[in-house]
This record gives C-alpha cells, sequence and structure tokens, in this order.
C-alpha cells in the first residue's frame, strides 16, 4: 500500500473539488472537462485505497477473535476475503503505475491478421475473442466498431472500443505484432503452423484535446454493413468509411443504426489515429504527416503463444512467460500487462 501516497491523492482531489467552486470555473468547457476527469479517476483510488484500509481492519478483528474462539466458519471467512482484498490490493497497485497523459482514457483497438489467408485470419479471432474476455472480466464495456469477416473463417480486420477508466493504460502495451505457433485445423496434414496478427492500440481522443482536420482532406463513402452488428444494419448503406488523403489513414464504422452516428464515431476513430500519428512524428500540423505501415511478419513479434510443441505465451519485451496458454486465451492478460507497466519505470 506504500507505493499509494493516500494523504497526498486527497489533498489534490480536494483541491480539484475546491477550482469547481470559483465562479467563473464553467466557462472555460475544455478546462472543466479535464478537471472534472481528473476529480473521477482520483475520487475512485482513493474511496477504493479507504474501502481497501477499512476491510483490512475487519480481517485484522476477525483474526483477533479466530484466535480465541477457533471457530472453523470464521477461518473460512477470513480466508475468502483475504483472497478477495488481496486482487482488490493487486488491482489497486496496477493503476498506481498508470502515469501516462492519457491512461485514463478509453482505448479504440484494431487488429489485423498478417500474410498465411485463413490461418492468420483465424488467428485475429482467437485475439479478438481474448480481449473481448478479458474486457468483460475486468467491467469494461466492449464495443463493436467495424468487423469484416474471413473468406473461410476468423477475420479481415476488426475495430472495438474497450470503454472504461484506465482502459488505455492497461492496453496500450497490448500494442504490436502477435506470434502464434500450432498445428493448424485447417491443414489436413496436421502440420504446425506460424501465424501472425497485429495490434493497434489508441486511446479515444476526447473534446478537450483539439484535433485540427480540413474537411477537404477526406473523402468519405457509405455502404451497406457486412458484419455481426444486427439485420437492420444490412438494409441500407448506413455503414461509413473516411479516408484521410495527406495520410492514406482509413477508418470504418458499421455498428451504429444510423449513417450519422457512424460518422461520427469513424470521425472519432480518425482523430485518434491522427494525434497519435502527430505524437510519434513529434509534427505541429495535422497536414505534415505521413504515416508508415510496418510489416506483421517475423522478428517484429512483441509476444508469443506456443501451442505445440510444448505450451507457454511468453512477451519478449519483459521476458514474462506463463504456461497456461488456455488462461490467457480465455482473458487472464493481468501478469502481461503489469510486467509491461513496471518495466517502463526502470
Amino acid at each position: 500500500m506504500s507505493l499509494f501516497d493516500i494523504a497526498h491523492q486527497e489533498e489534490k482531489l480536494q483541491s480539484l473539488e475546491s477550482e469547481t467552486l470559483v465562479p467563473n470555473f464553467w466557462e472555460d468547457t475544455s478546462h472543466s472537462q479535464k478537471v472534472l476527469s481528473q476529480i473521477k479517476v482520483l475520487k475512485n483510488k482513493c474511496l477504493t485505497y479507504r474501502a481497501i484500509e477499512t476491510e483490512l481492519q475487519n480481517i485484522e478483528e476477525l483474526t483477533e477473535l479466530v484466535e480465541l474462539e477457533q471457530e472453523e466458519s470464521m477461518i473460512k471467512e477470513i480466508l475468502q476475503q483475504t483472497k478477495k482484498l488481496q486482487k482488490e490490493i493487486e488491482k489497486l497497485s496496477l493503476t498506481t503505475l498508470l502515469s501516462g497523459p492519457y491512461d485514463s482514457n478509453n482505448a479504440i483497438i484494431t487488429i489485423h491478421p498478417g500474410a498465411g489467408g485463413t490461418e492468420s485470419q483465424d488467428w485475429a479471432e482467437m485475439l479478438y475473442r481474448m480481449y473481448t474476455r478479458w474486457g468483460t472480466k475486468n467491467g469494461y464495456e466492449v464495443k463493436e466498431l467495424d468487423y469484416l469477416e474471413g473468406e473461410e473463417a476468423g477475420l479481415k480486420s476488426v475495430t472495438f472500443e474497450v470503454v472504461g477508466e484506465n482502459a488505455y493504460g492497461y492496453l496500450k502495451g497490448e500494442k504490436g505484432v502477435h506470434r502464434l505457433v500450432r498445428i493448424s485445423p485447417f491443414d489436413s496434414g496436421g502440420r504446425r503452423h506460424t501465424s501472425f496478427a497485429s495490434i493497434e492500440v489508441l486511446p479515444e481522443i476526447t473534446d478537450d484535446i483539439e484535433i485540427s482536420i480540413n474537411p477537404d482532406d477526406l473523402r468519405v463513402d457509405t455502404y451497406r454493413a457486412s458484419g455481426a452488428g444486427g439485420q437492420h444494419i444490412n438494409k441500407t448503406s448506413s455503414a461509413v468509411r473516411i479516408t484521410h488523403l495527406p495520410t492514406n489513414i482509413v477508418v470504418a464504422c458499421q455498428s451504429e443504426r444510423s449513417q450519422i452516428q457512424n460518422r461520427e464515431t469513424a470521425m472519432k476513430m480518425l482523430k485518434s489515429k491522427l494525434f497519435d500519428l502527430k505524437e510519434k512524428e513529434h509534427k505541429e500540423k495535422i497536414e505534415d504527416l505521413k504515416g508508415e505501415q510496418k510489416d506483421i511478419a517475423w522478428g517484429s513479434q512483441i509476444r508469443s503463444y506456443v501451442f505445440c510443441p510444448y505450451t507457454m505465451v511468453k512477451d519478449h519485451r519483459t521476458n514474462y512467460e506463463v504456461g497456461n496458454v488456455q488462461g490467457v486465451m480465455d482473458g487472464d492478460l493481468d501478469g502481461f500487462m503489469e510486467a509491461y507497466l513496471t518495466s517502463k519505470l526502470t
């Protein structure tokens, strides 16, 4: 618990809350939204800390009673509460590693299969399931924005949003190429195959961050949606694809009911992509951006998932590894995320 300076955090929270009482606070909407967002994040952290502190005291008191009475039911209760509390402490400790300017934002994730046809498209679908499971387990909303099915199996691309506090902070380390080694279910000879898929992770750009886009630089196309978003989306040309001509960045959205909603969501995606590119290239203006594409192939992977001849998932940046491949594919990613965030402190 020493990682979290509660006194300093509560003092900072009090200062921010006092700022909202200043008469002209609401005049600058951009600033006020930023302050309210900071208040929300800090308040959640402080309340969580105090709740853990109270629960620790309760467990200490119960432990003292057990020493006197030796009741088996009480011992079981203490063990259950201790395990639950341990997870909460680990989660709070992990949030102390989220210090980036956009870590508290929602995350927009795009998965693309590498070369290899059906095999890599199936791997991309497996990764999509993995992140969906992780999001659900951790109380996040996973919202599909655009989905393009594979020809035989899997997917050609998917973009989805993970909505909730610190989504980007946790998921930003997942960005990169992910490698799969397994006996292919699509190979009649039962041979071992290696497949690749790339993960792009971007923070959702909030209203307090200004991204100026020239409308003349955009090409907007509409089409009939083809994903798994429900029958209503196939009846009209409600899906929207936007191309930013100077950088050739393409975004698409087909998950919403109307063309207007899909366009708004696609513009949100485009702003996140342009902002990320702007940060990478250290450019002052959007017009100066060019963009680049790395190969989704051997040698560029950040993590390997080996199903055969042995089972192991290993992150090549931190050397963190686990043998329970199925657990990882079911969304047990916290160990990898913590190892990545911790490595950035050194």
